[in-house]
């Protein structure tokens, strides 16, 4: 791993979440127990930074020397601020659609996903700051760069962001395999905001409640299911199609 993605060491890992340096993840050796890792683990949950108990090994092979069981990983992009982001966005066109990512984990699934974002002229990914793919170096690599080039935001809450996003004027498509309603029947020719579920359950039924229209793939086959990267860009594509005829 690249040293300049990882802080490790007690001291280190909790100066650098005092001072408010960006971090994607924190790593703990399982089992370790002491009053200074508890004080790391507040100070994570105050700030709702995700954080993981691994074994030793694995931050040995992250981090070689005294690591001393913790080890925090770094971002690979520059975060944007989502309110900056969607202001530029609607500056650029009169109908920019945004990415949103509910549960999706899996970092080759989140880089393949956001290379078809960006090639589909998404104007940026909405990440949750917990439960979502970290932002690594297989994530970039899948992405083939394009997490280098797309916006990329992550935000505390995905409902407050969706409300904002409401009352910005944009529509929530939610995908869904469940529903009786397709992508081709939906109108995401104005600004959208489409939002894709993790493989095992979906888009969350909060954000279903609150999403504008509940959309999906037909699928004739007998198997009736898509890998979460394969069905969000049949999706994105369908909103370039839209866009162009």
């Amino acid at each position: 791993m690249n040293e300049n993605y990882y802080l490790f060491g007690i001291h280190p890992v909790a100066e650098a979440i005092e001072s408010g340096r960006k971090i994607e993840k924190v790593l703990f050796k399982v089992g370790i127990e002491n009053l200074q890792i508890h004080r790391i683990i507040d100070l994570l949950k105050e700030k709702q930074i995700p954080f993981q108990f691994v074994p030793g090994e694995k931050l040995n092979y992250i981090a070689k020397g005294n690591n001393q069981g913790v080890v925090a990983i770094l971002p690979q992009i520059d975060y944007v601020d989502m309110e900056q982001m969607v202001d530029e966005a609607l500056k650029k066109s009169d109908a920019p659609f945004f990415v949103l990512l509910d549960g999706v984990s899996d970092v080759r699934n989140f880089g393949a996903i956001a290379r078809s974002a960006e090639c589909a002229g998404a104007a940026g990914i909405i990440l949750p700051a917990k439960g979502g793919a970290a932002v690594n170096s297989d994530a970039v690599k899948t992405s083939a760069g394009a997490l280098l080039r797309i916006p990329v935001t992550r935000v505390i809450n995905l409902r407050m962001a969706i409300y904002y996003l409401k009352q910005c004027g944009f529509k929530i498509v939610s995908a869904s395999e469940k529903s009786s309603s397709s992508i081709y029947n939906t109108d995401f020719k104005g600004p959208v905001a489409v939002i894709m579920g993790s493989e095992e359950s979906g888009v969350s039924k909060q954000i279903l409640s609150i999403s504008d229209e509940v959309a999906s793939i037909p699928m004739p086959g007998n198997i009736a299911s898509l890998n979460v990267s394969a069905a969000a860009a049949v999706i994105l594509f369908e909103v370039v199609r839209q866009r162009l005829s």
